[in-house]
């Protein structure tokens, strides 16, 4: 996700490359499950493909308020257990249709900072 001496904007513009190709299959409270809606070869051909996506799951993990992550590669999926006391529900659909809203940047700049850690740990 981020190579290191990567800058935060470089790794705002990786999280919104899997965020764009990142659907919502269900959502409740505290819960939801992400779909990337990309075939494994697309997803190799524009760099997506193996330790970035678990370099991702490594990024949602390191997110503060963020109580549990499970990654399902073959199914190109992930299922994230929230608390939603610090991360508002809204923030998910608001973040993957590319609205801006303070709970959305909000959650990017967590999803950020995640990345980084995960790099730099």
């Amino acid at each position: 996700m981020k190579a290191p001496g990567q800058s935060r904007a470089d790794a705002n513009e990786s999280l919104r490359g899997y965020i764009a190709l990142a659907a919502i299959v269900h959502h409740i409270p505290g819960r939801i499950r992400l779909k990337l809606n990309a075939s494994a070869e697309t997803l190799r051909q524009i760099g997506y493909a193996g330790v970035g996506a678990g370099r991702f799951g490594d990024a949602l993990g390191a997110v503060p308020g963020i109580r549990r992550i499970q990654l399902n590669r073959l199914a190109r999926s992930v299922t994230v257990e929230y608390d939603n006391q610090s991360i508002p529900d809204r923030a998910w659909p608001d973040l993957l249709a590319n609205r801006s809203s303070p709970e959305a940047e909000a959650l990017l700049d967590r999803l950020r900072d995640g990345c980084l850690q995960s790099v730099d740990t």
